[in-house]
């Protein structure tokens, strides 16, 4: 089984919800943090939930670094394993974390079985949320919310540092998802598109 056979498995029956639902966004490799690390799936509705593969091929070598980041900025996660990392993995991350083990059945096909269901997030940085605008969308939110002046064309960081010190975590989700769900080049690739992201740092 591997990881390719899980995320689609995950996409055709557990995210299969989604699918037509227009208030909701399913991204493949979500960048987090600079790009420092990515989600293999991310959901984009009222919060951002994210699935991380570890199937049977996989290792948990990067595991921590992940847990690390994705505990900064995601809303939810859950992590998904095959059956040989579910003693090892657990007890790797945070009990908020959801966790879900998929099997192979006899003909192949990727089955799922709730170990533990995914609670929200109470250790988010919410600096590590705003960094997930792009340049452009940051500056719109701060002028939107009277906070431009003196902050246009500076870092993305300390833009983001100064939204997300004027806002409550709630309105500052609602934006970040808002922009996420808005962008035309992911609406129709489904993709992380780095390419157009702002490099400031």
């Amino acid at each position: 089984m591997k990881d390719g056979d899980v995320r689609r498995a995950l996409h055709s029956k557990v995210l299969a919800e989604h699918r037509d639902d227009p208030s909701t966004l399913v991204l493949d490799e979500l960048g987090l943090w600079y790009g420092h690390a990515r989600v293999d799936v991310a959901v984009v509705n009222g919060n951002i939930h994210g699935f991380e593969i570890k199937s049977e091929r996989d290792t948990l070598e990067r595991l921590p670094e992940q847990e690390r980041i994705y505990s900064m900025v995601l809303d939810r996660v859950t992590l998904v394993v095959g059956t040989s990392h579910v003693s090892k993995a657990i007890p790797m991350v945070p009990e908020w974390w959801g966790v879900k083990v998929a099997t192979a059945g006899p003909r192949g096909a990727v089955y799922f079985r709730e170990e533990r269901a995914p609670r929200g997030n109470p250790q988010q940085d919410p600096v590590a949320l705003a960094m997930l605008l792009w340049c452009e969308e940051l500056e719109a939110a701060l002028i939107r919310a009277g906070m431009g002046r003196g902050f246009i064309g500076k870092k993305r960081r300390v833009q983001a540092a100064r939204l997300a010190s004027a806002l409550s975590l709630e309105a500052l989700r609602k934006i970040v998802c808002d922009a996420l769900k808005a962008r035309s080049e992911w609406t129709r690739a489904g993709v992380y598109a780095p390419a157009v992201a702002c490099l400031a740092s």
